[in-house]
């Protein structure tokens, strides 16, 4: 089963990084507040999608994003259109 990772970002220019198997419906559960880490965040969009072969490699690249740290290197990838981290 193929895995996404997305990143959001915050009209405060917070980020959310997060890893789903059901893109849509992650999204609209982000959307409707039903998420307490992005309920918080003042209108997130969503800035950069990136699909990988399975969940697993998904949550590996997710976990090594947020491990990270740094808003510089998340808003490069978001600038350049992909996600420069292997599982």
């Amino acid at each position: 089963m193929v895995g996404f990772v997305y990143i959001l970002k915050g009209s405060g220019g917070e980020f959310y990084v997060g890893s789903t198997t059901n893109l849509e419906r992650r999204l609209k559960q982000h959307a409707y507040g039903h998420t307490q880490t992005t309920v918080r965040m003042k209108n997130p969009e969503v800035a950069l999608i990136q699909k990988y072969p399975s969940l697993g490699t998904a949550r590996k690249v997710e976990r090594r994003l947020k491990r990270m740290k740094r808003k510089d290197f998340l808003e490069k990838m978001i600038i350049d259109g992909y996600i420069r981290i292997k599982a």
